[in-house]
């Protein structure tokens, strides 16, 4: 009798084993920058030079139709800029006293900084991008006149100044735009 449920435990746990697995598709989506009164409003989120903007004249990205805003999506809880290749960007944050909240993204295999992370995002039930229950702050002349976008919590991140907190809200894409961004 024993023998037998060995066997069958062993025949089921093979028979499991052999099932083909099932792909659950990552929602993709775009994002929107949300602070009423300001110039960032409902500006549409870039990816351009290893950083994440709103406002830029353009993100220069390599993609398969002419797009100026970036698409993501996020899985294990890491943000990742969508390209159809196999080779993802993925987006980081340096919450140490040197990053002071700066959001960049890595290519493929490229090597984390020492204090970069990239597990802990995810989409609150405001429709709001946040790291680590963290939102996010718009900050004024980077790149080309654009506003870069860094985690909250420092008031002057990088030197910069009069930075803005905003609500980076999701807007679901059903048709993504696969794209390549520059570093």
């Amino acid at each position: 009798m024993l023998f037998q449920s060995i066997i069958l435990a062993a025949t089921a746990a093979i028979s499991a084993s052999a099932l083909p697995t099932v792909t659950v598709a990552q929602t993709t989506f775009g994002l929107i920058t949300i602070h009423s009164g300001s110039e960032v409003q409902n500006a549409g989120v870039q990816a351009a030079r290893g950083s994440l903007l709103v406002n830029a004249k353009s993100q220069n990205a390599s993609c398969d139709v002419e797009t100026n805003f970036a698409t993501f999506y996020i899985q294990d809880e890491e943000l990742h800029l969508y390209a159809a290749s196999a080779t993802p960007q993925t987006i980081f944050v340096d919450r140490s006293g040197m990053g002071q909240g700066k959001i960049g993204y890595v290519t493929g295999a490229e090597p984390l900084g020492k204090n970069w992370e990239t597990v802990g995002w995810s989409v609150d039930e405001t429709s709001g991008l946040v790291f680590d229950g963290t939102g996010l702050q718009a900050c004024p002349g980077s790149i080309d006149g654009a506003w870069s976008l860094w985690l909250a919590g420092v008031d002057t991140p990088g030197f910069n100044q009069n930075c803005t907190g905003v609500k980076a809200r999701e807007i679901e894409t059903t048709e993504p735009i696969s794209c390549v961004y520059t570093q």
